[in-house]
């Protein structure tokens, strides 16, 4: 891995223009900025050739702070936004940034249809399990039996399990990581950023303030201290027992394969069809050829 200068995270923030940013103290989604730029660094791609797209939430700020082509879009929507840059520009990397809620509720539906068909998109989904922004209620992910402003008995729902279900649509590339694991944190981001196909990564944030406060975690470093004891790498986790492996969350990237990616297939579409027109005009004109030919021939055959 590139040593990474100081200052280098400076090149990639409106750092002169949207500072002091609104995360809370304590927040991981400032670690996760910097591990993802980090890993665009270490890649290499230009800025201008990057398009960050959210949707709303605390998650969905991340591209009000970042110097790249950027889009911050309506609740649970960045997705389809971005499906639609990536068909009029196919070249550019598009990249998603999206919360739990954002992700997995109200846009749960354009999340299963990107991995279903493939599309060329990084997603990240920083996953703090509940709506911090805006009151603190419970999301898909939150898990059973914990508190929210909507749940405040304790949640009756059982959660998402994000990384299943990107891989059940068919994504291409599924992987979860934590603020807590930057070093592997920017590894996985660099593999999503050059998957050509579906990527979606799982990034398991701490929200002391809205569920941290609300299930007696309210201390980031107690939070951080949860994600290094209670994740396992897959690696790691193979080796288990069945009994060691209770209720721990698997890190790592889970899925990577390869498949046809949607906007390639549409343009041989595109392609096949100009080709057939092309083919049918040609057959036209051939057939408008032979018939001027007979046309001359019968004249020519009268006159004898």
């Amino acid at each position: 891995m590139k040593k990474i200068p100081q200052k280098v995270i400076h090149r990639y923030l409106r750092h002169d223009k949207k500072f002091p940013h609104v995360w809370c103290p304590g927040c991981g989604i400032g670690t996760i900025l910097g591990d993802f730029l980090r890993a665009v660094y270490n890649i290499g791609i230009p800025k201008d050739e990057i398009v960050m797209v959210s949707g709303i939430g605390c998650s969905g700020r991340m591209p009000v702070y970042v110097d790249f082509n950027t889009l911050h879009t309506t609740h649970g929507r960045a997705i389809a936004f971005a499906t639609g840059i990536k068909f009029s520009e196919p070249r550019l990397k598009v990249v998603v940034i999206s919360g739990d809620g954002d992700a997995a509720a109200i846009g749960g539906n354009h999340l299963i249809h990107a991995a279903r068909r493939n599309i060329d998109l990084t997603i990240i989904i920083i996953n703090n399990s509940i709506y911090g922004m805006t009151g603190g209620q419970a999301s898909p992910t939150t898990p059973l039996g914990d508190y929210a402003t909507t749940a405040p008995f304790g949640s009756i729902e059982p959660e998402f399990d994000l990384c299943k279900l990107a891989e059940s649509a068919g994504a291409s590339f599924v992987a979860r990581t934590t603020a807590y694991h930057t070093m592997e944190a920017r590894q996985i981001f660099e593999a999503a950023l050059n998957k050509k196909g579906c990527a979606v990564v799982e990034t398991i944030a701490q929200c002391p303030v809205s569920y941290g406060k609300m299930n007696q975690q309210s201390s980031a470093i107690e939070m951080l201290k949860w994600q290094k004891e209670n994740t396992v790498s897959i690696k790691s986790f193979d080796k288990l027992s069945p009994e060691k492996r209770q209720d721990k969350i698997v890190r790592g990237i889970i899925v990577d394969k390869d498949r046809e990616e949607f906007t390639a297939r549409y343009e041989n579409l595109i392609k096949r069809l100009q080709k057939n027109e092309s083919s049918k005009e040609k057959s036209k004109q051939q057939a408008g050829e032979n018939q001027k030919k007979s046309k001359s021939k019968s004249k020519k055959e009268e006159k004898k």
